[in-house]
């Protein structure tokens, strides 16, 4: 049986409650029509949350057994929400179960992965996956096992097999988490159309962002944009 299989029988004999915090709303609904059919897949949608606000008042509120959590989000981002989630990940000291963060992204970015990992999430699934996938990487979650979606597992074991802390990159710290997505895109050829739709933003979103990241690298073009990704490894 594979472990789709096997988290598909295990939704019938119980239920693994979750909360979807994303900021777009058309995603979340997306997600819940997939993972949300109760009887289906033993899969309980009971929050939402679309900012870091939002969602760590919701977690407290309902603590479910498993969070979908957004890399991107208004207010500091997922890290933030895992970091004054923190106390939840352990057993309460009235028995309540921990409750465990599974990121689910459209970036694929090594920072990324590791800085929601070093927080807490026990997992890190692209929103390229399929709604069967994504059940089962709910359960394998929800029963405590680490889930990545391919290739993605290896960032995280290089990060925290390196013993030598790495270089800081000012000026990649100057850069948003967003603008650091936008980049990458460009980087990688993306039309701005293209990212629009993958970052589910606008094309004038877009454009602020390629203007944004020109300004503060000091570059002229997309082409400088590109060549200074590709020497930092960023592509």
């Amino acid at each position: 049986m594979t472990g789709t299989e096997e988290a598909a029988g295990a939704g019938q004999d119980r239920q693994v409650r979750v909360v979807l915090v994303d900021d777009h709303r058309m995603f979340r609904t997306g997600v819940r029509a997939e993972i949300g059919e109760t009887g289906r897949t033993g899969i309980d949608v009971v929050g939402e949350a679309d900012d870091v606000e939002q969602a760590v008042t919701v977690v407290t509120a309902t603590r479910p057994d498993v969070v979908l959590l957004d890399v991107h989000l208004p207010g500091g981002g997922g890290v933030e929400v895992l970091r004054r989630c923190a106390p939840l990940m352990t057993e309460g000291a009235d028995g309540a179960a921990a409750v465990r963060f599974l990121a689910l992204s459209v970036s694929d970015a090594a920072e990324d992965v590791i800085g929601v990992i070093r927080g807490g999430a026990r997992g890190y699934v692209t929103k390229t996956i399929t709604g069967t996938d994504l059940v089962a990487a709910i359960f394998r979650v929800a029963d405590g096992d680490a889930v990545f979606s391919p290739r993605l597992a290896g960032f995280v074991l290089d990060a925290f097999a390196a013993t030598d802390t790495p270089p800081v990159d000012e000026d990649l710290d100057r850069l948003t988490q967003r603008e650091r997505e936008v980049l990458r895109l460009i980087a990688r050829g993306y039309a701005y159309k293209e990212i629009a739709k993958q970052l589910f933003i606008s094309v004038k979103t877009v454009e602020s962002h390629v203007s944004a990241v020109l300004r503060k690298l000091q570059l002229s073009n997309r082409h400088e944009l590109t060549r200074w990704a590709t020497a930092r490894r960023l592509v």
